[in-house]
């Protein structure tokens, strides 16, 4: 039996330790606005939450967030979250959407740790989440209009 808090529930599951976060997530507990990209922590679209750090959930043995918080996309709350998804409409960032909840995610990590990114921090903190539609010049510009209106 693994037990962790997932989105402030506590969770207990009778499962192999070494099963992925993501198919514990969206098999047994329906969690599913985590995505299934690659299987091998590369394209990000498996991100979470875990205690407070972004993770690759498809390569993380549900062994090693017992004990732990895991927070997914339907978890998320506070201004940082709010200000990115805000940002990410107002400029139209998604377009097939398969990789939004990691990007917003790692996104909002960013803002938690660097409330005023550069360019670069931008760059290096979402280096790890592919868009196969290629909205990088969107999700840069969206994470500096979410830092803006974090600040005012």
């Amino acid at each position: 039996m693994t037990s962790f808090t997932v989105n402030g529930r506590d969770v207990d599951l009778d499962l192999d330790p070494d099963t992925p976060l993501l198919w514990a997530l969206r098999d047994e507990l329906r969690l599913t606005g985590t995505k299934f990209g690659c299987g091998v922590a590369q394209c990000g679209a498996c991100t979470v939450m875990v205690d407070g750090m972004p993770r690759r959930s498809c390569v993380t043995p549900i062994s090693m967030v017992e004990g732990g918080e895991v927070t997914t996309i339907e978890g998320m709350e506070g201004p940082e979250v709010k200000a990115v998804q805000a940002a990410w409409e107002a400029i139209d960032v998604p377009q097939c959407g398969w990789c939004q909840s990691g990007q917003v995610m790692s996104a909002t990590a960013l803002l938690q740790m660097v409330p005023n990114p550069t360019d670069e921090d931008i760059n290096n903190a979402m280096a790890g989440n592919v868009c196969r539609c290629a909205t990088y010049v969107r999700i840069r510009q969206a994470i500096h209009d979410a830092a803006k209106t974090l600040e005012g």
